[in-house]
Protein backbone atom coordinates (compact mmCIF):
# COMPACT_ATOMS: atom_id res chain seq x y z
CA UNK A 1 0.00 0.00 0.00
CA UNK A 2 1.47 3.08 -1.18
CA UNK A 3 1.84 6.57 1.57
CA UNK A 4 -0.75 8.17 -0.55
CA UNK A 5 -3.08 6.11 -0.80
CA UNK A 6 -3.28 5.15 3.31
CA UNK A 7 -2.99 8.84 4.36
CA UNK A 8 -6.50 10.20 3.70
CA UNK A 9 -7.55 8.32 5.97
CA UNK A 10 -5.54 10.02 8.82
CA UNK A 11 -6.51 13.69 7.45
CA UNK A 12 -9.15 15.74 8.92
CA UNK A 13 -11.43 17.35 6.57
CA UNK A 14 -12.52 20.05 8.38
CA UNK A 15 -15.82 22.30 8.82
CA UNK A 16 -15.55 24.03 5.15
CA UNK A 17 -15.75 20.32 3.93
CA UNK A 18 -18.75 19.68 5.35
CA UNK A 19 -20.70 22.55 4.47
CA UNK A 20 -19.99 21.90 1.04
CA UNK A 21 -20.73 18.16 1.22
CA UNK A 22 -24.15 19.28 3.30
CA UNK A 23 -24.68 22.27 0.00
CA UNK A 24 -23.99 19.30 -2.05
CA UNK A 25 -26.26 16.69 -0.72
CA UNK A 26 -29.10 19.12 -0.74
CA UNK A 27 -28.74 20.55 -4.20
CA UNK A 28 -28.02 16.39 -5.42
CA UNK A 29 -31.05 15.48 -3.61
CA UNK A 30 -33.21 18.44 -5.79
CA UNK A 31 -31.57 16.67 -8.68
CA UNK A 32 -32.48 13.40 -7.53
CA UNK A 33 -36.00 14.78 -7.69
CA UNK A 34 -35.35 15.93 -11.21
CA UNK A 35 -33.74 12.62 -12.21
CA UNK A 36 -37.64 11.55 -12.30
CA UNK A 37 -39.50 14.15 -12.90
CA UNK A 38 -37.56 15.70 -16.18
CA UNK A 39 -37.63 12.34 -18.10
CA UNK A 40 -41.94 11.65 -17.34
CA UNK A 41 -42.43 15.25 -18.44
CA UNK A 42 -40.46 14.83 -21.68
CA UNK A 43 -42.55 11.65 -22.70
CA UNK A 44 -45.68 13.42 -21.12
CA UNK A 45 -45.35 15.78 -23.86
CA UNK A 46 -43.86 14.21 -27.02
CA UNK A 47 -43.26 10.46 -27.66
CA UNK A 48 -41.12 11.23 -30.82
CA UNK A 49 -37.14 9.52 -29.97
CA UNK A 50 -35.29 12.64 -31.70
CA UNK A 51 -37.45 15.08 -29.77
CA UNK A 52 -36.85 13.28 -26.29
CA UNK A 53 -33.15 12.86 -27.71
CA UNK A 54 -32.85 17.03 -28.47
CA UNK A 55 -33.82 17.32 -24.80
CA UNK A 56 -30.71 15.40 -23.27
CA UNK A 57 -28.21 17.21 -26.47
CA UNK A 58 -29.91 20.41 -24.79
CA UNK A 59 -28.50 19.66 -21.66
CA UNK A 60 -25.31 18.59 -22.95
CA UNK A 61 -24.54 21.30 -25.59
CA UNK A 62 -22.84 23.66 -23.14
CA UNK A 63 -20.41 21.33 -22.14
CA UNK A 64 -19.21 21.44 -26.00
CA UNK A 65 -19.46 24.74 -26.37
CA UNK A 66 -19.12 26.98 -23.13
CA UNK A 67 -16.34 24.57 -21.21
CA UNK A 68 -13.62 26.02 -22.37
CA UNK A 69 -14.52 29.52 -21.67
CA UNK A 70 -15.67 28.57 -18.39
CA UNK A 71 -12.40 27.41 -17.31
CA UNK A 72 -10.88 31.22 -18.01
CA UNK A 73 -13.75 32.14 -15.92
CA UNK A 74 -12.70 29.80 -13.05
CA UNK A 75 -9.05 31.01 -12.79
CA UNK A 76 -9.92 33.90 -12.58
CA UNK A 77 -12.96 34.91 -10.57
CA UNK A 78 -13.59 33.82 -6.42
CA UNK A 79 -14.74 29.88 -7.25
CA UNK A 80 -17.21 30.07 -4.30
CA UNK A 81 -19.15 32.87 -5.44
CA UNK A 82 -19.28 31.41 -9.49
CA UNK A 83 -20.77 28.05 -7.18
CA UNK A 84 -23.32 30.54 -5.43
CA UNK A 85 -24.56 32.23 -8.59
CA UNK A 86 -24.83 29.56 -10.57
CA UNK A 87 -27.12 27.54 -8.00
CA UNK A 88 -29.00 30.60 -8.03
CA UNK A 89 -29.42 30.80 -11.86
CA UNK A 90 -30.56 27.15 -11.65
CA UNK A 91 -33.29 27.37 -9.12
CA UNK A 92 -35.00 30.54 -11.36
CA UNK A 93 -34.86 28.34 -14.52
CA UNK A 94 -36.01 25.39 -12.84
CA UNK A 95 -38.42 27.33 -11.71
CA UNK A 96 -39.61 28.49 -14.64
CA UNK A 97 -40.36 24.94 -15.48
CA UNK A 98 -42.20 24.26 -12.43
CA UNK A 99 -44.42 27.50 -13.56
CA UNK A 100 -45.03 26.28 -16.61
CA UNK A 101 -45.85 22.83 -15.94
CA UNK A 102 -48.27 24.10 -13.34
CA UNK A 103 -50.04 26.52 -15.80
CA UNK A 104 -50.15 23.94 -18.47
CA UNK A 105 -51.11 20.75 -16.25
CA UNK A 106 -54.99 20.36 -17.78
CA UNK A 107 -53.14 19.30 -20.81
CA UNK A 108 -50.79 16.59 -19.49
CA UNK A 109 -51.62 12.64 -19.92
CA UNK A 110 -51.58 11.23 -16.60
CA UNK A 111 -48.73 9.19 -14.79
CA UNK A 112 -50.92 5.97 -15.76
CA UNK A 113 -50.83 7.33 -19.81
CA UNK A 114 -47.12 8.10 -19.41
CA UNK A 115 -46.51 4.89 -18.11
CA UNK A 116 -48.49 3.09 -20.52
CA UNK A 117 -46.34 3.84 -23.62
CA UNK A 118 -49.86 5.96 -24.73
CA UNK A 119 -49.44 7.79 -28.73
CA UNK A 120 -49.34 11.64 -26.83
CA UNK A 121 -49.45 14.55 -29.17
CA UNK A 122 -46.21 16.94 -28.78
CA UNK A 123 -46.98 19.23 -26.43
CA UNK A 124 -45.50 22.27 -27.91
CA UNK A 125 -45.42 25.03 -25.85
CA UNK A 126 -44.04 22.84 -22.41
CA UNK A 127 -41.35 21.16 -24.92
CA UNK A 128 -40.28 24.16 -26.03
CA UNK A 129 -39.89 25.88 -22.41
CA UNK A 130 -38.55 22.73 -21.55
CA UNK A 131 -35.81 22.49 -24.33
CA UNK A 132 -34.80 25.94 -23.67
CA UNK A 133 -34.80 25.94 -19.93
CA UNK A 134 -32.45 22.51 -19.80
CA UNK A 135 -30.08 24.12 -22.27
CA UNK A 136 -29.54 27.22 -19.95
CA UNK A 137 -29.58 24.77 -17.08
CA UNK A 138 -26.54 23.30 -18.86
CA UNK A 139 -24.63 26.64 -19.13
CA UNK A 140 -25.27 26.97 -15.07
CA UNK A 141 -24.27 23.71 -15.04
CA UNK A 142 -20.89 23.83 -16.70
CA UNK A 143 -19.82 26.53 -14.75
CA UNK A 144 -21.29 25.51 -11.25
CA UNK A 145 -19.47 21.65 -11.56
CA UNK A 146 -15.74 23.29 -13.08
CA UNK A 147 -15.57 25.91 -9.99
CA UNK A 148 -16.81 23.32 -7.92
CA UNK A 149 -14.02 20.72 -8.80
CA UNK A 150 -11.29 23.14 -8.71
CA UNK A 151 -13.08 24.66 -5.22
CA UNK A 152 -12.27 21.54 -3.32
CA UNK A 153 -8.81 21.22 -2.99
CA UNK A 154 -9.05 24.66 -1.76
CA UNK A 155 -10.62 23.15 1.36
CA UNK A 156 -8.96 19.84 1.94
CA UNK A 157 -5.17 18.79 1.95
CA UNK A 158 -3.60 16.57 -1.38
CA UNK A 159 -3.56 13.66 0.30
CA UNK A 160 -7.28 13.40 1.44
CA UNK A 161 -8.29 14.38 -1.60
CA UNK A 162 -9.27 11.19 -2.50
CA UNK A 163 -11.29 10.10 0.69
CA UNK A 164 -12.86 13.70 0.59
CA UNK A 165 -14.41 12.85 -3.11
CA UNK A 166 -15.22 9.37 -2.03
CA UNK A 167 -17.36 10.82 0.91
CA UNK A 168 -18.65 13.20 -1.06
CA UNK A 169 -20.10 11.52 -4.33
CA UNK A 170 -21.11 8.70 -2.07
CA UNK A 171 -23.86 10.84 -0.30
CA UNK A 172 -24.51 12.77 -3.80
CA UNK A 173 -25.54 9.38 -4.55
CA UNK A 174 -27.66 8.71 -1.66
CA UNK A 175 -29.75 11.73 -2.07
CA UNK A 176 -29.32 12.17 -6.03
CA UNK A 177 -30.26 8.13 -6.58
CA UNK A 178 -31.36 6.73 -3.79
CA UNK A 179 -33.29 9.06 -1.72
CA UNK A 180 -34.32 11.68 -4.78
CA UNK A 181 -36.19 9.51 -6.78
CA UNK A 182 -38.87 7.65 -4.81
CA UNK A 183 -39.34 11.34 -3.42
CA UNK A 184 -39.83 12.75 -7.16
CA UNK A 185 -42.30 10.19 -7.49
CA UNK A 186 -44.57 10.32 -4.71
CA UNK A 187 -44.61 14.17 -5.53
CA UNK A 188 -44.99 13.43 -9.40
CA UNK A 189 -48.15 11.72 -8.14
CA UNK A 190 -49.07 14.62 -5.88
CA UNK A 191 -49.05 17.24 -8.86
CA UNK A 192 -47.09 17.44 -12.18
CA UNK A 193 -45.24 20.85 -11.09
CA UNK A 194 -44.11 19.87 -7.24
CA UNK A 195 -40.86 18.28 -8.15
CA UNK A 196 -39.98 20.83 -9.93
CA UNK A 197 -40.63 23.38 -7.10
CA UNK A 198 -38.67 21.13 -4.60
CA UNK A 199 -36.01 20.71 -7.08
CA UNK A 200 -35.61 24.43 -7.28
CA UNK A 201 -35.82 24.78 -3.65
CA UNK A 202 -32.38 22.42 -3.30
CA UNK A 203 -30.31 25.03 -5.76
CA UNK A 204 -31.65 27.76 -3.50
CA UNK A 205 -30.67 26.34 0.25
CA UNK A 206 -27.10 25.20 -1.60
CA UNK A 207 -26.60 28.11 -2.50
CA UNK A 208 -26.61 29.88 0.56
CA UNK A 209 -24.72 26.78 2.33
CA UNK A 210 -21.91 27.42 -0.47
CA UNK A 211 -21.99 31.61 0.16
CA UNK A 212 -21.26 30.85 4.23
CA UNK A 213 -18.17 29.04 3.65
CA UNK A 214 -15.23 31.11 4.61
CA UNK A 215 -12.33 32.12 2.51
CA UNK A 216 -11.03 33.62 -0.35
CA UNK A 217 -10.69 30.94 -3.36
CA UNK A 218 -9.31 32.37 -5.93
CA UNK A 219 -6.60 31.11 -8.00
CA UNK A 220 -3.32 30.99 -6.37
CA UNK A 221 -0.46 32.41 -8.65
CA UNK A 222 -3.36 32.67 -11.47
CA UNK A 223 -3.71 36.62 -13.70
CA UNK A 224 -4.36 39.83 -11.04
CA UNK A 225 -8.19 40.46 -11.23
CA UNK A 226 -9.56 43.56 -13.08
CA UNK A 227 -6.60 42.68 -15.29
CA UNK A 228 -7.60 42.12 -19.26
CA UNK A 229 -8.92 38.52 -19.78
CA UNK A 230 -7.39 37.07 -22.89
CA UNK A 231 -9.65 34.48 -23.68
CA UNK A 232 -7.97 32.52 -26.75
CA UNK A 233 -4.62 32.35 -25.25
CA UNK A 234 -5.48 31.70 -21.65
CA UNK A 235 -7.86 29.00 -23.11
CA UNK A 236 -5.02 27.50 -25.37
CA UNK A 237 -2.19 27.11 -21.99
CA UNK A 238 -4.88 25.32 -20.45
CA UNK A 239 -5.81 22.99 -24.08
CA UNK A 240 -1.88 22.81 -24.43
CA UNK A 241 -1.08 22.14 -20.87
CA UNK A 242 -3.43 18.96 -20.71
CA UNK A 243 -2.72 18.08 -24.35
CA UNK A 244 0.98 17.66 -24.13
CA UNK A 245 -0.03 15.35 -20.97
CA UNK A 246 1.19 11.88 -21.25
CA UNK A 247 -1.33 10.31 -19.12
CA UNK A 248 -4.12 13.42 -19.15
CA UNK A 249 -4.60 13.67 -22.97
CA UNK A 250 -5.63 9.94 -23.19
CA UNK A 251 -7.62 10.20 -20.10
CA UNK A 252 -9.62 12.63 -21.60
CA UNK A 253 -10.29 11.17 -24.81
CA UNK A 254 -11.46 7.92 -23.14
CA UNK A 255 -13.98 9.68 -20.89
CA UNK A 256 -15.50 11.21 -23.88
CA UNK A 257 -15.94 8.22 -25.63
CA UNK A 258 -16.83 6.87 -22.32
CA UNK A 259 -19.34 9.20 -21.23
CA UNK A 260 -20.72 9.70 -25.30
CA UNK A 261 -21.39 6.10 -25.33
CA UNK A 262 -23.61 6.45 -22.07
CA UNK A 263 -25.29 9.41 -23.62
CA UNK A 264 -26.40 6.83 -26.43
CA UNK A 265 -28.39 4.79 -24.67
CA UNK A 266 -29.80 7.02 -21.69
CA UNK A 267 -31.04 10.06 -24.12
CA UNK A 268 -33.98 7.39 -25.29
CA UNK A 269 -34.12 5.08 -21.95
CA UNK A 270 -37.31 6.80 -20.71
CA UNK A 271 -39.07 4.92 -23.77
CA UNK A 272 -37.48 1.33 -23.63
CA UNK A 273 -37.96 0.94 -20.37
CA UNK A 274 -41.80 2.36 -20.99
CA UNK A 275 -42.15 0.31 -24.22
CA UNK A 276 -39.89 -2.85 -23.86
CA UNK A 277 -39.51 -3.52 -20.00
CA UNK A 278 -42.81 -5.16 -18.30
CA UNK A 279 -42.84 -2.03 -15.96
CA UNK A 280 -46.64 -2.70 -15.03
CA UNK A 281 -46.59 -6.32 -15.55
CA UNK A 282 -43.55 -8.35 -14.34
CA UNK A 283 -41.85 -9.83 -11.55
CA UNK A 284 -43.00 -8.56 -7.86
CA UNK A 285 -45.21 -5.87 -9.58
CA UNK A 286 -48.30 -7.11 -7.55
CA UNK A 287 -46.33 -7.10 -4.57
CA UNK A 288 -45.23 -3.62 -5.21
CA UNK A 289 -48.77 -2.71 -6.43
CA UNK A 290 -49.98 -1.84 -3.15
CA UNK A 291 -46.68 -0.44 -1.63
CA UNK A 292 -47.13 2.25 -4.92
CA UNK A 293 -50.37 2.72 -4.00
CA UNK A 294 -49.01 3.31 0.10
CA UNK A 295 -46.47 5.88 -0.78
CA UNK A 296 -48.97 7.81 -3.36
CA UNK A 297 -47.65 6.52 -6.65
CA UNK A 298 -50.49 6.61 -8.96
CA UNK A 299 -48.93 3.75 -11.26
CA UNK A 300 -47.09 0.66 -10.34
CA UNK A 301 -45.25 1.20 -13.66
CA UNK A 302 -43.74 5.12 -12.09
CA UNK A 303 -42.88 3.13 -8.79
CA UNK A 304 -40.97 0.63 -11.09
CA UNK A 305 -38.90 3.13 -13.03
CA UNK A 306 -38.43 4.49 -9.76
CA UNK A 307 -36.63 1.51 -9.06
CA UNK A 308 -34.52 1.36 -12.01
CA UNK A 309 -33.16 4.63 -11.14
CA UNK A 310 -32.33 4.03 -7.81
CA UNK A 311 -30.36 0.87 -9.65
CA UNK A 312 -27.74 3.24 -10.06
CA UNK A 313 -27.69 4.61 -6.56
CA UNK A 314 -27.11 1.29 -5.01
CA UNK A 315 -24.06 0.58 -7.43
CA UNK A 316 -23.13 4.10 -6.74
CA UNK A 317 -22.83 4.32 -3.04
CA UNK A 318 -21.19 0.23 -3.43
CA UNK A 319 -18.40 1.96 -5.45
CA UNK A 320 -17.75 4.81 -2.98
CA UNK A 321 -17.66 2.37 -0.25
CA UNK A 322 -15.41 0.31 -1.93
CA UNK A 323 -13.63 2.26 -4.38
CA UNK A 324 -10.53 2.63 -2.55
CA UNK A 325 -10.21 -1.17 -1.76
CA UNK A 326 -10.83 -2.19 -5.18
CA UNK A 327 -7.79 -0.11 -6.18
CA UNK A 328 -5.48 -0.24 -3.72
CA UNK A 329 -6.58 -4.84 -4.61
CA UNK A 330 -6.21 -4.49 -8.42
CA UNK A 331 -4.26 -1.04 -9.37
CA UNK A 332 -5.60 1.94 -10.51
CA UNK A 333 -5.07 0.33 -14.00
CA UNK A 334 -7.36 -2.42 -14.07
CA UNK A 335 -9.87 -0.98 -12.19
CA UNK A 336 -10.20 1.50 -14.66
CA UNK A 337 -10.57 -1.18 -17.18
CA UNK A 338 -13.51 -2.56 -15.34
CA UNK A 339 -14.86 0.62 -16.34
CA UNK A 340 -14.94 0.18 -19.71
CA UNK A 341 -15.42 -3.45 -19.72
CA UNK A 342 -18.21 -3.15 -17.62
CA UNK A 343 -19.85 -0.70 -19.54
CA UNK A 344 -19.94 -2.59 -23.02
CA UNK A 345 -21.49 -6.00 -21.16
CA UNK A 346 -23.86 -3.80 -18.92
CA UNK A 347 -25.17 -2.23 -22.47
CA UNK A 348 -25.35 -5.63 -23.87
CA UNK A 349 -27.22 -7.41 -21.27
CA UNK A 350 -29.78 -4.45 -21.21
CA UNK A 351 -30.37 -4.43 -25.04
CA UNK A 352 -31.08 -8.02 -25.08
CA UNK A 353 -33.31 -7.35 -21.65
CA UNK A 354 -37.32 -7.79 -21.15
CA UNK A 355 -37.43 -7.82 -17.61
CA UNK A 356 -36.95 -4.69 -15.14
CA UNK A 357 -35.13 -6.43 -12.57
CA UNK A 358 -32.27 -7.12 -14.72
CA UNK A 359 -31.97 -4.06 -16.34
CA UNK A 360 -31.74 -2.52 -12.58
CA UNK A 361 -29.06 -5.20 -12.00
CA UNK A 362 -27.15 -3.65 -14.97
CA UNK A 363 -27.94 -0.24 -13.45
CA UNK A 364 -26.07 -1.19 -10.79
CA UNK A 365 -22.77 -2.81 -12.08
CA UNK A 366 -22.54 0.20 -14.19
CA UNK A 367 -22.67 2.60 -12.22
CA UNK A 368 -20.26 0.90 -9.88
CA UNK A 369 -17.82 0.65 -12.12
CA UNK A 370 -18.90 4.30 -13.07
CA UNK A 371 -17.94 5.50 -9.39
CA UNK A 372 -14.62 3.61 -9.66
CA UNK A 373 -13.08 5.46 -12.45
CA UNK A 374 -14.50 8.86 -10.82
CA UNK A 375 -12.96 8.27 -7.20
CA UNK A 376 -9.47 6.98 -9.23
CA UNK A 377 -9.10 9.93 -12.14
CA UNK A 378 -10.84 12.99 -10.56
CA UNK A 379 -8.66 13.01 -7.61
CA UNK A 380 -5.69 12.23 -9.74
CA UNK A 381 -6.31 15.35 -12.02
CA UNK A 382 -7.19 17.66 -8.75
CA UNK A 383 -3.69 16.13 -7.78
CA UNK A 384 -1.56 16.53 -10.88
CA UNK A 385 -2.73 19.73 -12.52
CA UNK A 386 -1.30 23.35 -10.94
CA UNK A 387 -3.63 25.49 -8.80
CA UNK A 388 -3.69 28.60 -11.44
CA UNK A 389 -4.07 26.33 -14.27
CA UNK A 390 -6.69 23.98 -12.72
CA UNK A 391 -9.95 25.63 -13.81
CA UNK A 392 -8.51 25.84 -17.43
CA UNK A 393 -7.29 22.06 -17.35
CA UNK A 394 -10.13 21.16 -15.62
CA UNK A 395 -12.50 22.68 -18.45
CA UNK A 396 -10.40 21.18 -21.18
CA UNK A 397 -10.43 17.42 -19.61
CA UNK A 398 -14.10 17.99 -19.38
CA UNK A 399 -14.71 19.35 -22.70
CA UNK A 400 -13.44 16.07 -24.22
CA UNK A 401 -15.53 14.39 -21.24
CA UNK A 402 -18.57 15.90 -21.34
CA UNK A 403 -18.71 17.50 -24.60
CA UNK A 404 -19.01 14.37 -26.14
CA UNK A 405 -22.85 13.57 -24.44
CA UNK A 406 -24.65 15.96 -26.61
CA UNK A 407 -23.73 14.56 -29.53
CA UNK A 408 -24.16 10.63 -27.91
CA UNK A 409 -27.50 12.12 -27.25
CA UNK A 410 -28.22 12.77 -30.74
CA UNK A 411 -26.44 9.78 -32.44
CA UNK A 412 -28.72 7.79 -29.68
CA UNK A 413 -31.79 9.13 -30.86
CA UNK A 414 -30.68 8.94 -34.87
CA UNK A 415 -30.12 5.30 -33.90
CA UNK A 416 -33.53 4.30 -32.82
CA UNK A 417 -35.32 6.65 -35.55
CA UNK A 418 -32.98 4.93 -38.14
CA UNK A 419 -33.75 1.09 -36.21
CA UNK A 420 -37.45 1.81 -36.03
CA UNK A 421 -37.77 2.35 -39.73
CA UNK A 422 -36.11 -0.34 -40.70
CA UNK A 423 -36.64 -3.43 -38.27
CA UNK A 424 -39.84 -1.21 -36.49
CA UNK A 425 -40.19 0.09 -33.08
CA UNK A 426 -39.22 -2.39 -30.35
CA UNK A 427 -35.72 -3.53 -31.92
CA UNK A 428 -34.91 0.16 -32.79
CA UNK A 429 -35.33 1.25 -28.95
CA UNK A 430 -32.68 -1.70 -28.32
CA UNK A 431 -29.81 -0.87 -31.24
CA UNK A 432 -28.23 1.94 -29.17
CA UNK A 433 -26.99 -0.90 -26.17
CA UNK A 434 -26.05 -3.56 -29.11
CA UNK A 435 -23.87 -0.45 -30.85
CA UNK A 436 -22.51 0.99 -27.78
CA UNK A 437 -21.28 -3.02 -26.54
CA UNK A 438 -19.35 -3.28 -29.68
CA UNK A 439 -17.59 -0.09 -29.39
CA UNK A 440 -16.90 0.00 -25.57
CA UNK A 441 -14.44 -3.15 -27.28
CA UNK A 442 -12.34 -0.59 -29.11
CA UNK A 443 -12.26 1.86 -26.36
CA UNK A 444 -10.56 -0.85 -24.08
CA UNK A 445 -8.21 -1.50 -26.62
CA UNK A 446 -6.83 1.50 -27.14
CA UNK A 447 -7.40 2.34 -23.11
CA UNK A 448 -5.12 -0.87 -22.05
CA UNK A 449 -1.94 0.49 -22.91
CA UNK A 450 -2.40 3.97 -22.09
CA UNK A 451 -3.98 3.57 -18.64
CA UNK A 452 -1.33 1.74 -16.52
CA UNK A 453 -0.79 1.60 -12.85
CA UNK A 454 2.47 2.55 -13.33
CA UNK A 455 2.00 5.86 -15.05
CA UNK A 456 -0.77 6.78 -13.02
CA UNK A 457 1.43 6.08 -9.83
CA UNK A 458 4.42 8.46 -11.54
CA UNK A 459 2.28 11.07 -12.56
CA UNK A 460 0.75 11.50 -8.40
CA UNK A 461 4.35 10.90 -7.04
CA UNK A 462 5.80 13.90 -9.05
CA UNK A 463 2.80 16.02 -8.20
CA UNK A 464 2.46 15.43 -4.14
CA UNK A 465 6.39 15.77 -4.20
CA UNK A 466 5.52 19.78 -5.89
CA UNK A 467 3.08 20.22 -3.75
CA UNK A 468 5.52 20.04 -0.65
CA UNK A 469 7.64 22.16 -1.97
CA UNK A 470 5.15 24.83 -2.99
CA UNK A 471 3.74 24.89 0.68
CA UNK A 472 7.74 25.06 2.13
CA UNK A 473 8.37 28.23 -0.30
CA UNK A 474 4.29 29.54 0.32
CA UNK A 475 3.79 29.33 3.89
CA UNK A 476 4.28 32.36 6.38
CA UNK A 477 2.49 33.24 9.79
CA UNK A 478 0.14 35.06 8.35
CA UNK A 479 -1.03 32.73 6.18
CA UNK A 480 -1.39 29.81 8.38
CA UNK A 481 -3.23 32.45 10.96
CA UNK A 482 -5.66 33.17 8.17
CA UNK A 483 -6.06 29.72 7.38
CA UNK A 484 -7.11 28.55 10.71
CA UNK A 485 -9.56 31.36 11.27
CA UNK A 486 -11.17 30.33 8.21
CA UNK A 487 -11.17 26.67 9.81
CA UNK A 488 -13.21 28.26 12.78
CA UNK A 489 -15.95 28.92 10.04
CA UNK A 490 -15.66 32.55 10.64
CA UNK A 491 -17.41 34.50 6.97
CA UNK A 492 -15.29 37.38 7.46
CA UNK A 493 -11.83 36.56 6.78
CA UNK A 494 -9.21 39.16 6.02
CA UNK A 495 -8.61 39.04 1.72
CA UNK A 496 -4.82 38.64 0.53
CA UNK A 497 -4.92 42.19 -0.27
CA UNK A 498 -7.37 44.67 1.16
CA UNK A 499 -7.24 46.79 -1.90
CA UNK A 500 -8.40 43.88 -4.26
CA UNK A 501 -11.29 44.15 -6.11
CA UNK A 502 -13.87 41.25 -6.03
Amino acid sequence: MSTEQAAPAKVRLGGRYWRLWTASVISNLGDGVGAIAFPWLASAVTRNPVLIALIAVAQRLPWLIFTLPAGVITDRLDRRRIMVWADVARAILVGVIAATVLAGRNGLPSPEEVAGGADIATNGTVYGVLVASVLLLGFAEVLRDNAAQTFLPALVKPAALEKANGTLWGAEMLANSFVGPPLGSLLLGLGFALPFFVNAGGYAVAAGLVFLIAGQFRAKGGAAAGTRVHWRAEMKEGFFWLWHHELLRPMAIILGLLNGLGMMTMSTFVLFAQEELDLETGLFTGVFQPVARLFGFESVGTFIFTLLIMGGAVGGIIGSLLAARVSRALGSGPSLYMTIIGGGVTAAVTGIATRWWLAFLMMVVGTFTAILWNVITVSLRQTIIPDHLLGRVNSVYRFFGWGMMPIGSLVGGAVVALGTALVGRSQGLRWPFFLVAVVQVAVFVYAAPRLTTAKMEAARAEAMARHEREAQEAASPEEAARDALAETGVVSVPPDDLGESS
